[in-house]
């Protein structure tokens, strides 16, 4: 059990970290007191922004000794409530947003010593400028930070080619509950002195280890990159094509996203500025992009592959973007589909994975399943088709009181569909985590034997439950 910060915690905490890293303004704590989706609000005593890892590690001694709650955040961007404090206003939120510095790059190692609160988008910029490139990316990039993004294992739209972040981080450093300084940033090829602990932190969502920096893997600079939007009839024709690619284009191949036609239309609604890259609709998309070292043989090679396909009756149309300009626009149209979902109303988001040849079947099936459950609702699935993992969202039905409908039927749809993602020996979390959206999900769903396996972790290294409390472990 944790304890409400104590008036002299509190003091302590104040003169520890000072002025820019303590607050218990309501109003400069509001804005990373509620999730990015605005479905969970919490409370917090106060707002600690430590400046460095030592401070992150005294805050927590602290907190430690007086067994408070500690709530780590990065850029408030995740899906899942996972860095919300509960509304007791008795837990700690610790923003890492103060720990933003690149330590180094090493290019000639391709590694780079980063620290939590650094912005994905800002990593990318840097690495950049000096000829290397970060081989992870998402919609939030502008907002997510390389702590939060580790503690989710987060994948994003090149997972296909150079895995999720576990398989880019080569090390790690990290406070323990105890405020004791886990310093794994040493980049070892081989290190076999038992667990390797750095993986213990990814996807931990906090609740082991607060992440104050990584050590990621980069690799060089693509000197070009060719990007298509394709129109299909279906996710088995997708597929299909998905296949034909790996088979002749290989690890030029770098992302493979799906979408159907009503996630397009709902960008085009409510995202100013875009515009649909075909001139005739179909029921389906695929962008893909390649990424090698001549823009020439990399069009030319995709240009070839889509007309074969086209010949082919696979796919109806395509477009390939002609200049980086244009490849941005048709990425832009694939991040902004949450956002523009979020518009269209009230919707439960399920971030499932599935083996990626079962992927076509579940995405057909699974409306039709649902349907007979509930009558009207509204299905859209998208994303890596690539690696196995869609976001597959559920509206209400059209005229009724959206809100008032998930309260009554939410978690009865969820439960469905992820019954139906485990039968296929699929995963209810693919990349967003299980926060405390899922948590009581995955304590249902969920075999008792790795339960039991991630409890007895947690209770190994936070005894107490001072890390996150309420997320992940039920």
């Amino acid at each position: 059990m944790t304890a409400p910060p104590s008036p002299a915690l509190r003091k302590a905490l104040a003169d520890l970290l000072g002025d820019k890293g303590y607050t218990e303004d309501a109003a400069a704590m509001a804005p990373w007191l509620v999730d990015w989706r605005g479905k969970y609000h919490g409370a917090a005593a106060a707002m600690l922004s430590p400046a460095d890892t030592a401070e992150v590690a005294a805050a927590v001694r602290l907190c430690a000794a007086a067994g408070a709650a500690i709530v780590p955040q990065g850029g408030n961007s995740g899906m899942v409530g996972g860095a919300t404090p509960d509304a007791s206003g008795n837990q700690l939120l610790l923003s890492l947003r103060r720990m933003d510095h690149i330590r180094a790059i090493d290019a000639d190692a391709e590694l780079a010593i980063v620290e939590a609160g650094v912005i994905l988008q800002n990593f990318h910029d840097a690495v950049l400028a000096r000829g290397m490139r970060f081989p992870l990316t998402l919609g939030g990039k502008g907002s997510a930070t390389i702590g939060g993004l580790v503690s989710t294992n987060a994948g994003g739209t090149q997972v296909l080619r150079h895995g999720t972040m576990r398989a880019l981080v080569a090390g790690v450093e990290a406070v323990l509950p105890d405020g004791s300084v886990f310093d794994g940033l040493a980049p070892l090829k081989k290190d076999n002195r038992g667990y390797d602990l750095r993986h213990l932190f990814c996807g931990a969502e906090g609740t082991l280890g607060i992440v104050t920096a990584a050590c990621l893997r980069l690799v060089p600079a693509a000197a070009a990159r060719c990007t298509a939007w394709i129109g299909l009839a279906s996710p088995g024709d997708a597929l299909t094509l998905l296949r034909r690619l790996d088979t002749a284009l290989g690890d030029s191949l770098e992302g493979f996203e799906i979408l159907p036609r009503r996630a397009l239309e709902a960008v085009l609604r409510h995202i100013p500025q875009t515009r649909d890259p075909l001139a005739t609709p179909s029921p389906w998309y695929a962008l893909v992009e390649l990424a090698g070292d001549d823009p020439d043989p990399l069009r030319e090679a995709l240009e070839e592959q889509l007309a074969s396909a086209h010949s082919d009756a696979l796919i109806a149309d395509a477009a390939i973007a002609k200049n980086d300009h244009e490849s941005e626009a048709l990425w832009r149209l694939r991040d902004s589909i949450s956002e523009a979902e979020r518009a269209e109303g009230p919707a439960l988001q399920h971030d499932i994975s599935v083996p990626v040849e079962q992927m076509p079947a579940f995405i057909e099936t699974d409306p039709v399943r649902l349907a007979e459950q509930f009558p009207g609702i509204r299905t859209m699935s998208f994303g890596h088709l690539g690696d196995g993992n869609v976001h597959h969202h559920v509206q209400p039905p059209e005229r009724v009181d959206g809100t008032a409908w998930l309260v009554q039927h939410g978690a009865a749809v969820s439960r469905a569909v992820y019954r139906h993602v485990l039968e296929r020996g699929g995963s209810i979390s693919a990349e967003h985590g299980i926060g405390q959206m899922k948590r009581d999900i995955l304590a249902e769903l969920d075999s008792p034997a790795r339960l039991a396996a991630l409890r007895g972790v947690k209770a190994g290294l936070d005894p107490q439950g001072i890390f996150n409390p309420g997320k992940l472990i039920a």
